[in-house]
């Protein structure tokens, strides 16, 4: 099965340019007129008395290099299949295109495909009269003994300092000494999860045990230098951080670019990030680039670091401005700012209380959910978002957390549920954490005003049905608790009963077609059919756990 988007694997790159150039936000980018086989981007605006700065390589790491081509940065990008390097017509066709007098750099990944077709075009160019010189990135530090480190996300920095000092005028020579300054300042570490998947290719096997990840990855799928055995965001960016700082001089502010390979989520970007600025390598970074993908291995989950030494002339090229889609302006790390809270709320007065009877039914409730968070969240998955459990877990511990630490007041009720209800707001999220507030607020009034624990929950069930608009029979938790409800409100005290009433509900629910409310009234009858609703489960286990 393919886990791509996409028309014919044959067309998959062309039809890649083509929506790069129809979405550039600059309008300054063409596709050369050549070979069908041969895909070369160029500027629009192209001034052929400038340096031309070419690049390129296999496709599949977008926006790398199409989204490098523009003012500032690339003059062409030759883009071969999905991690092939183009051939080498198609290198000579771009500096064909794009060189004028001032001759052209040509940028190259230290991979042996890139560096071969590179060179003998490179090579042929000279033969045509060309002025060509041709620089080799290997900024992967993750085999230090390696020879021919590859170039891997670090590249595009060359190609910014490359591409200011083009823009401006300088000539080859000085093109090509700010770039190698740059190519030599430069160290980058990958680090993957799980490796990618090449359009209409077989799922492949994972590459190393379950809770482990790869360190060190290339950006063409190929498998990493070392196997880590942890998922831990923090314990990985430390890990990461620490080679680089060995890998680079050990004074030098930095600039550093945190690059996701293409499967990660912009929530987990987000969070690598902050471990960024945990580790001792943050008190050195002046400017931060990214997290954004910039070069991709296709949807690998993973990301690598790349940092660069903040000489003068490397600073100004990375700080101005170029009209790409691909560059991210850097930005200085940010404090983080705390602001205090104006929202005033009617906090519950109370004092803490013991009562042994009331702290058992506690301690079974809370431990009950607790320790249902993996099932409930497998089940909310087939029917939902898949967090029922980890967020009736959240509410319990917090509860649980109260009791430990003494902070309940178990000897009056009323109370107790109002201060149940007012935490639960604060610590379960979505819906489930305000309907059982509800619940709780209204079953605490209704007992302030003399009524049974019996009438008391149901009142609370009366409101929170109210206000979240579900019934019985619509296939929420309000199935397997009106039932138990209405049991222990025609025989109080006969938990046993209740029980019974609300395992009875939360089955119903199996076989449920149609959900009324919730998340699942959004799913077909396929999705339903056989599947409990997590809400009604965790309820009938509640009662399980009240009645033994």
């Amino acid at each position: 099965m393919s886990q791509f988007f996409f028309n014919q694997r044959a067309a998959l790159v062309s039809d890649v340019i083509d929506g790069t150039l129809i979405a550039s936000p600059w309008n300054n980018l063409a596709r050369l007129e050549s070979d069908p086989a041969i895909r070369i981007v160029v500027r629009r605006d192209l001034n052929k008395e400038n340096v031309a700065v070419i690049s390129g390589g296999g496709s599949g790491h977008e926006p790398a290099h199409v989204g490098f081509v523009g003012k500032g940065m690339l003059t062409a990008a030759v883009c071969g299949d999905l991690f092939a390097s183009p051939s080498v017509d198609a290198v000579l066709t771009a500096i064909q295109a794009v060189t004028g007098e001032a001759g052209c750099l040509l940028i190259v990944k230290n991979y042996t495909g890139d560096r071969l077709n590179f060179g003998l075009a490179a090579e042929k160019a000279r033969r045509l009269g060309y002025k060509v010189e041709m620089l080799i990135v290997g900024d992967d530090i993750s085999l230090p003994d390696n020879k021919h480190p590859r170039g891997i996300a670090g590249t595009v920095l060359v190609h910014k300092v490359a591409g200011y000092f083009a823009e401006r005028g300088c000539n080859l020579d000085t093109v090509l000494r700010e770039a190698s300054l740059a190519a030599r300042s430069t160290a980058s570490i990958g680090v993957a999860l799980s490796g990618c998947h090449l359009p209409q290719e077989a799922e492949s096997a994972p590459r190393h045990p379950a809770g482990s990840a790869e360190l060190g990855m290339g950006i063409h799928g190929e498998p990493g230098a070392a196997t880590i055995a942890t998922h831990n965001s923090g314990e990985i960016v430390r890990l990461m951080a620490d080679k680089l700082a060995a890998a680079l001089p050990k004074t030098g502010r930095l600039a550093v670019m945190l690059n996701n390979l293409g499967g990660v989520s912009v929530a987990e970007m987000a969070i690598l990030t902050a471990e960024l600025a945990k580790t001792p390598l943050h008190a050195r970074i002046d400017w931060l680039i990214g997290p954004a993908a910039l070069v991709t291995a296709l949807d690998m989950k993973g990301f690598s670091l790349s940092a660069i030494v903040l000489e003068e002339s490397i600073e100004k090229a990375l700080l101005a401005d170029v009209e790409t889609s691909g560059w991210l302006r850097p930005v200085q790390p940010r404090q983080i700012s705390v602001m205090p809270s104006s929202l005033r709320s009617a906090s519950v007065s109370y004092q803490p209380s013991g009562n042994a009877e009331v702290a058992g039914i506690v301690a079974r409730v809370t431990g009950t959910l607790d320790g249902l968070e993996a099932e409930l969240n497998a089940l909310d998955a087939k029917v939902g978002d898949g967090d029922t459990g980890s967020t009736f877990a959240a509410g319990a511990r917090e509860i649980a957390r109260l009791l430990e630490a003494k902070q309940l007041p178990l000897d009056d009720l009323p109370v107790l549920f109002a201060l149940i209800g007012e935490r639960l707001t604060v610590v379960m999220g979505g819906s489930s954490g305000v309907l059982m507030s509800i619940f709780f607020t209204a079953a605490g009034q209704a007992l302030a005003q003399g009524e049974s624990i019996a009438s008391a929950l149901n009142a609370g069930l009366k409101q929170m049905k109210f206000y979240g608009g579900a019934d019985e029979g619509d296939r929420t938790m309000i199935d397997a608790l009106q039932p138990a409800l209405a049991s222990l409100l025609a025989e109080p005290g006969a938990l046993q009963k209740a029980f019974e009433a609300a395992e009875a509900g939360a089955e119903r629910t199996r076989n449920a077609a149609k959900a009324n409310a919730g998340r699942a009234s959004y799913l077909n009858s396929d999705s339903l059919i056989g599947n409990m609703d997590p809400g009604a489960h965790a309820v009938a286990r509640v009662f399980k756990a009240l009645a033994e």
